[in-house]
């Protein structure tokens, strides 16, 4: 009787999601796509956001787009002078509502092609331009938007703002004002948008969802908020800031499992590796970092490396290495003999291929998202954790496109210099004067489940276990699997 009662619900649900499966079209992995819609006067810290917001939500897998309507205005001509920016200047407000509105078009394209989260970056300082974005985003095509207005009185941070950014916009690089001349004229621009400017107020724009974040990152203010997505970018706000800092990354020293070819394990350090240890102390202990600390593994070989280092200490066992599960230990050549299929599969699709028993590097990085908000909460840390591991981390500081992950070269005994920037990050690779087996593995030139002789199915089908196992049925396809598999419904009537 269970079964039957069980059976009718399921039939009378499938034919309630065939009649919605027609409005299931794009493949992402959200229910709707977003709209962010940025708010704020110039200086204000915007574009930084939204790009570091980008860089966040493409790192755990969600298909994330800067549209900047300052792009769009420079492509109409070379700036000249804050003139422009003058509300009853109707020719060049003709030129800069038309710019607006050709990102907004594009924004909305590329949502409804390929894209999961648009972050229109501009001004919008006003109610009727909101309004604007509103209707066509929410109430013309049906899409998500949220309203994420930032707002600064800290007067030290919008000087640092127009100093450190401002004055090298391509604004200015493209004309002939020298650097006091492109600061006055940039907050004589200001000046222009706060005559007309309208801060987002619950009375009149209540109905909508907007986040206000008050110089960067002291306050957050939301007003409706609802779903995994909002919550996730209001996470992410909750923890940026903008104080000066330097983040330094290396790997373990070598080990003896290094010069054995085996992954995994946890093995002490190797003759080398103790020299590196003491190399790497030397340095960091010399530079007089303020503030420094150090964060290591719960494995004994990052332990092991960070002994020297005359900073505090904290134990990530997040920053543990890829669990290669059923491999630990193995070399590669033996994992080919003993699991040729497994060994096929991992070089099909090593950004989704999971280690049976183990982990993929999807898996790693939602285990890690937790140190990367910390990241962008902390000062000066040194990270001594493994390749992987590295990898991932680097990829979300290099904008690396998840694809790439898989194969970014971190040596050994080299440590990586990360210092953010304006809208983006300084990278430097310093090599420490000790020897150290390279165990980078390159993108295979040529189908490894050939050479195996394993059947292109079978390496496909491991390669991802994730959207195997977690087909709902017949005719059910899984679309995506980084931070939640999504499902493509195909009920037919």
């Amino acid at each position: 009787r269970h079964a039957t009662e069980y059976t009718q619900y399921m039939t009378c649900n499938m034919q309630s999601s065939s009649r919605k499966a027609s409005v299931i079209t794009k493949k992402n992995s959200t229910a709707t796509p977003h709209v962010i819609c940025m708010v704020g006067l110039p200086a204000r810290g915007k574009t930084y956001i939204s790009k570091k917001l980008a860089r966040y939500l493409n790192w755990i897998g969600v298909t994330t787009r800067v549209f900047n309507v300052g792009e769009y205005r420079r492509q109409a001509g070379n700036y000249r002078d804050h003139d422009f920016f003058r509300q009853d200047n109707s020719e060049a407000m003709a030129v800069r509502s038309s710019a607006a509105i050709s990102a907004l078009n594009d924004t909305i394209e590329w949502l409804k092609v390929e894209g999961e989260v648009a972050i229109f970056d501009a001004t919008n300082t006003t109610l009727e331009r909101r309004k604007m974005v509103y209707d066509n985003v929410v109430i013309k095509n049906g899409f998500k938007c949220i309203y994420l207005e930032s707002i600064c009185d800290n007067q030290h941070l919008i000087e640092t703002n127009i100093l450190n950014m401002k004055i090298r916009s391509p604004d200015y690089k493209n004309n002939n004002m020298d650097i006091e001349e492109a600061v006055e004229d940039f907050r004589k621009r200001i000046k222009h948008y706060t005559n007309v400017y309208e801060t987002i107020e619950e009375e009149k724009e209540g109905h909508t969802t907007f986040m206000k974040v008050v110089n960067a990152g002291e306050k957050l203010i939301i007003n409706r908020h609802g779903g995994y997505l909002q919550s996730r970018i209001a996470y992410w706000l909750m923890n940026i800031h903008l104080v000066p800092r330097t983040i330094y990354l290396t790997r373990h020293g070598e080990s003896l499992n290094n010069l054995a070819g085996r992954i995994g394990g946890d093995s002490d350090l190797s003759s080398r590796g103790e020299q590196f240890v003491t190399a790497l102390a030397d340095l960091i202990n010399k530079e007089n970092i303020p503030g420094i600390r150090v964060w290591t593994s719960w494995l004994k070989r990052s332990i092991q490396t960070a002994s020297g280092i005359e900073a505090p200490q904290e134990r990530w066992k997040a920053l543990n290495e890829l669990d290669s599960g059923d491999c630990e230990g193995m070399t590669y050549d033996e994992i080919s003999l003993k699991y040729p299929a497994e060994f096929a599969a991992r070089d099909l699709n090593k950004l989704t291929y999971r280690y049976p028993g183990g982990e993929s590097y999807e898996d790693l990085v939602a285990r890690l998202e937790p140190v990367i908000m910390e990241l962008e909460r902390q000062g000066n840390v040194v990270v001594i954790g493994h390749q992987a591991v590295l990898r991932c981390i680097l990829a979300y500081f290099m904008e690396k496109p998840l694809s790439e992950v898989p194969y970014i070269k971190v040596p050994l005994h080299t440590l990586i210099k990360i210092t953010p920037v304006a809208y983006g990050c300084e990278v430097e690779y310093i090599p420490l004067p000790v020897e150290a087996v390279d165990t980078h593995r390159a993108r295979p030139t040529s189908p490894t489940h050939r050479r195996l002789r394993v059947s292109s199915e079978t390496a496909r089908e491991l390669s991802d276990t994730t959207a195997a196992s977690l087909s709902l049925g017949v005719g059910d396809r899984v679309i995506k699997t980084v931070g939640g598999p999504q499902f493509s419904l195909n009920y037919k009537r």
